[in-house]
């Protein structure tokens, strides 16, 4: 899971770097993404530990990262479209919302994956 959670962490810093090129360098929260991604970046790298111990330590880490970057940001979205499509209030800053959606994805896609590998190595343990 470690590899993943590489991976993941590049995908965040590329969303984060591309939706930064694309508000024209002028919003510095569209960076949010790059956080999360160098964080899971450490925490990955950190996860490839010969220890078990270590490795799980950091493993778990890495899925509250993940849990977090799902929550927040679709939390803040969920609350932009709700009072779009309910309230009737226009998304003042779409771009930032098309983020936040598309990094509660990533993350939630990465939580899913964290908690089926966690099942699966206590299964395999409990045999």
């Amino acid at each position: 899971m470690a590899n993943v959670t590489l991976r993941f962490a590049v995908i965040l810093i590329l969303l984060g770097g591309i939706f930064f090129y694309l508000t024209g360098s002028h919003a510095p929260t569209s960076l949010i993404p790059v956080i999360f991604g160098v964080v899971l970046f450490v925490v990955g790298l950190l996860a490839r530990s010969e220890s078990e111990s270590r490795r799980k330590l950091f493993m778990h880490i890495a899925v509250t990262v993940g849990l977090l970057g799902f929550l927040f940001p679709a939390i803040r979205s969920g609350m932009a479209l709700f009072a779009r499509y309910v309230q009737g209030v226009p998304i003042a800053h779409l771009r930032a919302v098309q983020e936040e959606l598309l990094m509660a994805v990533i993350c939630l896609v990465y939580v899913i994956l964290c908690v089926q590998s966690f099942i699966a190595v206590r299964r395999s343990r409990a045999q």
